[in-house]
């Protein structure tokens, strides 16, 4: 491999690692935060308790964020030097406020609020962990706004052969902001509420600490559905978006060689290896047209025209990212999503009445779907990503264009190494102290009961 391909490499493993924790980090905070409220509100132990339990798996995982998210910013500078010269002007600000003002936030009043039980009054110390969870999400704005950039550029002029900013306003409300960072929040949720759905489901199974792993359970379903659903709604919008925006990513998304009015649906597709041609599909008429304009007669371009279309605007070159590995990746986030639905209504409907004990067999899947809002963030950052391909900025920069110079492939191999065997070890650790805390039972100092009735989450005992 060459010194392009070993930075893409350790850019993607480092990146898709480092997003491993981001979601659980930015949803849990709200949920630890929701906890701490009821707690404060009715002074029931049985939340306190919650709030401790699920706060120090947060604890677990936002440590781990921190470590791995340092390092992300490092390689800007090592590996993709021409890239940080070309747009350093425009991405550095974002991240630097971000730094500044949201990390800071964030960390100082998690220090705060690990400290400051029985320390603090209980109006400050619960003001404490709600500003830590606006700080999280806070910085993920902040990222995103920075990400937005590369996906469509507003806001500059090129100048001596550098992208600077002209306009803050443009950057900072980039349409391409306004569809994903929702989409990000409910993701983080919906991680947040698979975590506790799966890790409560286990504890129930073994009648363990029941009134406070029932609330938990009660909590992540009714969290867990009403995200998915938004989810759900709001990928709909960010996939018309991407539509008019990134048509080539569309294209790729769906396996659309050939430009189709009314276009089809994907239900299975089976391609050559250059990506340009169809062998086999099963296709779902006009369903395409539907999901991009919400109407039945709306033209999807194919990658063969738009091909034509970019040589033409952008010069020669190919312009088609790796259509097999966008196409995938699309249908496992989906797929995941919509699975994530139905568990996560399943959970609601257990909940809600006695049947946390009348299906152990349904209950045991539980804890393995902790992995499925895994799936779908990695697979969902991976097509985003590399579905811009070969573009780095969106008709600006190509990848091959933005890689440092002077770095040789041997440098660069070696510290993709160091990373891959270093935070292999990390996410052995992660999983051992999660694993390890999650199957600990939390004493809430409340009898515990049956689970012949579910109580509300704000109710009396």
């Amino acid at each position: 491999m060459d010194a392009i391909a070993l930075a893409r490499w350790q850019f993607g493993i480092t990146t898709v690692y480092h997003f491993f924790f981001v979601p659980l980090t930015l949803g849990l905070a709200w949920l630890v935060a929701l906890m701490h409220t009821l707690y404060v509100m009715n002074g029931q132990e049985v939340y306190k308790t919650m709030t401790k339990f699920w706060g120090k798996l947060f604890l677990i995982n936002f440590a781990m964020g921190v470590v791995t998210g340092i390092v992300q910013e490092f390689q800007f500078g090592m590996n993709w030097s021409e890239y940080s010269r070309f747009v350093g002007d425009i991405f550095g600000a974002p991240l630097a406020i971000e730094a500044l003002l949201a990390f800071f936030l964030e960390s100082t009043f998690l220090g705060v609020w690990i400290f400051g039980w029985d320390k603090l009054p209980k109006k400050v110390h619960l003001a404490s962990i709600w500003l830590v969870a606006i700080g999280s999400n806070i910085s993920a704005l902040w990222i995103l706004i920075a990400n937005s950039f590369m996906q469509q550029p507003l806001g500059y002029t090129l100048r001596n052969g550098r992208a600077e900013m002209t306009d803050f306003i443009a950057l900072l409300f980039n349409p391409n902001v306004q569809v994903q960072f929702p989409h990000v929040i409910a993701s983080g949720l919906v991680t947040a509420a698979f975590f506790m759905l799966g890790i409560s489901a286990w504890h129930l199974l073994r009648q363990s600490n029941l009134d406070l792993f029932r609330r938990s359970f009660q909590l992540a379903a009714i969290v867990g559905l009403l995200a998915m659903i938004l989810v759900v709604l709001n990928g709909h919008s960010q996939a018309q978006h991407m539509v008019q925006t990134q048509p080539m990513k569309m294209a790729a998304a769906e396996a659309l060689f050939d430009t189709e009015s009314p276009a089809s649906f994907s239900l299975f597709t089976v391609g050559d290896l250059t990506g340009r041609r169809e062998v086999f599909a099963l296709r779902l008429p006009t369903l395409l047209s539907l999901l991009s304009y919400n109407q039945l007669n709306g033209e999807v371009k194919g990658i063969n025209d738009l091909q034509k279309e970019f040589q033409a605007k952008y010069g020669p070159g190919d312009y088609v990212p790796p259509t097999g590995v966008i196409y995938w990746t699309f249908r496992l986030m989906v797929g995941a999503g919509f699975l994530m639905l139905l568990l996560a209504a399943y959970g609601l409907f257990l909940s809600l009445g006695e049947m946390l004990t009348l299906r152990p067999r349904l209950m045991a899947l539980l804890p393995f779907a902790i992995v499925l809002p895994y799936l779908a963030n990695s697979s969902g950052w991976i097509m985003t990503e590399m579905g811009r391909a070969p573009w780095i900025v969106y008709g600006l920069m190509k990848i091959e264009n933005a890689v440092s110079p002077n770095v040789g492939a041997g440098a660069v191999l070696l510290s993709l190494v160091g990373f891959a065997v270093v935070y292999g070890a990390l996410m052995v650790a992660d999983i051992y102290l999660l694993a390890k805390f999650a199957r600990q039972p939390a004493l809430t100092g409340q009898p515990a009961e049956g689970l012949t009735a579910a109580p509300s989450l704000v109710g009396a005992d």
